[in-house]
């Protein structure tokens, strides 16, 4: 993936500046909320609290809040930028807390290189965390800070640039010893680096069963030597062995493993072919590793390598790490992470690669076949069944060791708590862009001279995504290219005004409309309208979809479509829904966009086509047809066709899981469903959810984005034989993107 500066400064400096901010959890929109949220309501828990310190979880975000420490001393082989340099990486931190395991986070960035400093003013902020998460501290000083807050707290104080390194790669190591035959308890280990990462790896690897008489370390000086006294501190001396090898080539000869948290290109080819039979090298320098996955491989095809990379196999990647082992230990209230809870996490890692791999995690990553071998030893970062597996370790060893103060008695409740926690719903979008980049489409884009449509491209060609054919005047188009400095690799640009096929265009538009009131001489006309260009491309088969929408109103987008596209198969109507992602929780809305008054027939056909997409995304469909009646409550025409509608959903695909007509909150609420109408068709909350007419649906999903803060994708154009997808107006790069992928994925169908 090529990110440009520009593009990641923009990504920090667009709307909201940074990444994060502090969204309320409870209503604050009345008098009575706010009484409640502050004065008087609160003096109640704060009286609680103060009565008994330990409800401070049951009132307050505490339990789920972790701190993210900084100096800005070693900041992401950036080094000493400062505090202020360091706080976009912190903030990242804490999205991928939350991204990863729903862990809420302040960051806090400290100007101080004073340990006593530091110490103490993390010491002062244990009434308001959960967990205190060090990050970017340079050694030695994260060790003596890291050691005295866990004497001092009693609450976790995790270095996640120390340990999270050795939870992945010890779990990888015990993988790769098992596929190599070798035994941990005599590989010999030589490590390139002797900072925090390579201190906290050597002991974690230890507590595995390597013997420490077998580890050699190296720093830029050299081997580490019983005897040695240039450039050494008390963590390098309690790794200093009897040796007369100097060098790290010289260390390199017969070894088993390379453990390398060092810097670029420090390993040769010969070193690795020095090495031991079945070498396992471990080259974690980022983003240039050690040696490079070729280099390593093609010296010795015998090697199971690993890098911190995303383009290789077998990532070491601290985010497999922190989040999980976070999370199960606020959720059992542990007063530190201790070594027996580092090693659950390595354990349970080095199993969950074991276990078959699912057809979502292999369509994350391409479509490859991921199965336990050389080059898979550790899972994947977007495997979300991480957290399922690590969070309840963690959570069993802190049990175990007698840390935890809130056991989970129900270990498989847990397990389902985790799996809301995970959002699966917003994984949707994810899903849906993996399965675009297995097979990209051609996709047309009439509004070719707008910014956003040229920044979306690059993005959809960057990622894989799509082929963008970018149609528009070339001249204008480049004058926009140059002036916002966009990379246009990968682009197909059509100029619909000098098209060397615009006759037979023109004749085929002619053919499809002559009976429809087109004259002969209108159609060239027609043609310099890019939607009735770009509908054409698709038609024709130049084009596998098309994406338009942001300049033009909804009617004069759709129209072109609908002149030239077929209808598919068993479709009277076109019909629009929009996913409406809230609170964790996924629906889809119909119809919000074409169909202004539809009859119960037309009604059916809408719930049936939105349906079928529910069931393109992944998502079973659980339908409920709205009124404002419940089952016959209020017998009105406009019930009354909803109630038809439903039967003649149910004739057509008896084993749809439908019903209505139902009133909004019934559908949604599910103690609405199982008191008062537990003879309703499905269990739960209905995730497909029908409206009367145009004006309900519109109105419901405006007002769920604009007040409710759902996030809404689409709207999704339903029943065209081709994928043709009409933007909001106004819509952001994001939603081109979203849209495109869409697109892509129903032309995968259609094909």
């Amino acid at each position: 993936m090529k990110l440009t500066k520009k593009e990641a400064l923009e990504y920090h400096s667009t709307g909201r500046k940074g990444k994060i901010e502090v969204v309320p959890t409870k209503p604050c929109l009345t008098q009575r909320d706010l009484s409640l949220a502050y004065t008087p309501g609160v003096a109640d828990p704060c009286l609680e609290i103060h009565d008994n310190p330990e409800t401070v979880y049951e009132y307050t975000a505490k339990g789920n809040l972790v701190a993210v420490i900084s100096n800005g001393t070693a900041v992401l082989g950036l080094g000493d930028i400062g505090p202020e340099a360091g706080k976009p990486v912190m903030e990242g931190k804490g999205v991928l807390f939350k991204r990863f395991a729903d862990i809420d986070v302040f960051d806090i960035e400290l100007r101080s290189k004073d340990i006593n400093e530091i110490i103490r003013c993390v010491e002062m902020l244990e009434p308001t965390f959960g967990g205190i998460n060090l990050e970017d501290i340079k050694a030695p000083e994260c060790f003596y800070i890291e050691e005295a807050l866990k004497k001092s707290m009693k609450i976790p104080v995790f270095h996640d640039d120390q340990h999270g390194t050795a939870i992945i790669s010890g779990a990888a190591m015990l993988n790769a010893c098992e596929i190599s035959g070798k035994d941990i308890s005599k590989i010999k280990v030589v490590f390139n680096g002797a900072g925090a990462s390579a201190n906290a790896c050597a002991n974690l690897y230890i507590r595995l069963g390597v013997k420490k008489e077998n580890i050699l370390m190296c720093d830029t000086k050299g081997v580490i030597y019983l005897g040695r006294t240039a450039h050494m501190n008390e963590f390098k001396e309690a790794f200093a062995v009897e040796t007369d090898r100097r060098t790290l080539a010289e260390a390199l000869v017969g070894a088993d493993v390379f453990v390398g948290l060092s810097v670029g290109n420090v390993v040769t080819k010969d070193m690795v072919r020095s090495m031991a039979k079945d070498p396992i090298v471990f080259a974690m320098a980022n983003p240039t590793p050690e040696i490079s996955y070729e280099d390593a491989v093609d010296a010795r095809p015998d090697v199971i390598m690993a890098t911190g990379r995303s383009d290789y196999p077998n990532q070491i990647n601290n985010v497999l790490g922190f989040p999980f082992i976070f999370r199960g230990a606020l959720d059992v209230r542990a007063s530190a992470i201790n070594e027996e809870m580092k090693i659950a996490a390595s354990y349970a890692l080095a199993a969950l690669a074991k276990e078959e791999v699912p057809e979502m995690v292999k369509k994350a990553y391409g479509g490859q076949e991921i199965e336990f071998g050389k080059e898979y030893i550790v899972p994947k970062p977007f495997d979300p069944r991480v957290l399922t597996h690590v969070a309840p370790a963690i959570a069993k060893a802190a049990m175990d060791t007698g840390v935890a103060t809130k056991p989970i008695e129900d270990f498989e409740a847990y397990r389902e708590e985790l799996l809301a926690r995970l959002g699966i719903s917003k994984e949707i979008v994810r899903r849906i862009i993996d399965k675009a980049k297995l097979n990209p489409k051609r996709i047309v884009f009439p509004e070719g001279e707008q910014v956003k449509i040229l920044k979306a491209a690059h993005i959809l060609v960057d990622e894989g995504i799509a082929k963008p054919i970018i149609v528009g005047n070339k001249a204008r188009i480049d004058k926009l290219v140059e002036e916002h400095h966009i990379n246009t690799e990968g682009f197909e640009f059509v100029d619909h005004e000098n098209f060397p096929e615009l006759e037979s265009y023109a004749e085929e538009l002619y053919k499809l409309r002559r009976r429809r009131g087109l004259l002969r001489h209108e159609v060239y006309a027609l043609l310099k309208n890019t939607n009735y260009f770009g509908s054409m491309m698709v038609h024709m088969g130049h084009a596998d979809g098309m994406i338009s929408g942001m300049t033009s109103s909804y009617p004069n987008t759709i129209k072109p479509a609908l002149h030239v596209v077929k209808l598919a198969d068993d479709v009277k109507k076109v019909s629009g829904c929009y996913m409406v992602i809230v609170k964790n929780k996924l629906f889809f809305f119909a119809d919000t966009s074409v169909n202004v008054d539809p009859n119960a027939e037309e009604l059916a056909e809408i719930a049936i086509q939105t349906a079928k997409t529910a069931k393109r995304f992944g998502v079973e469909p659980k339908v409920a047809m709205l009124s404002f009646s419940n089952f016959g409550s209020a017998p009105y025409p406009q019930s009354v066709k909803v109630a038809k509608a439903t039967e003649l959903v149910k004739k057509q695909w008896p084993e749809l899981a439908i019903d209505g007509e139902m009133q909004a909150d019934t559908a949604v609420v599910p103690e609405i469903l199982a008191q008062q109408f537990p003879f309703v068709a499905f269990k739960g909350p209905a995730n497909v959810l029908i409206f009367p007419d145009l004006a309900s649906g519109n109105i419901a999903y405006k007002l769920m984005a604009r007040i409710g803060g759902a996030e809404v994708i689409g709207p999704i154009l339903m029943g065209l034989s081709k994928a043709v997808h009409v933007l909001q107006k106004g819509a952001e790069v994001n939603d081109v993107v979203n849209m495109t992928a869409i697109a892509v994925v129903e032309a995968q169908e259609k094909k």
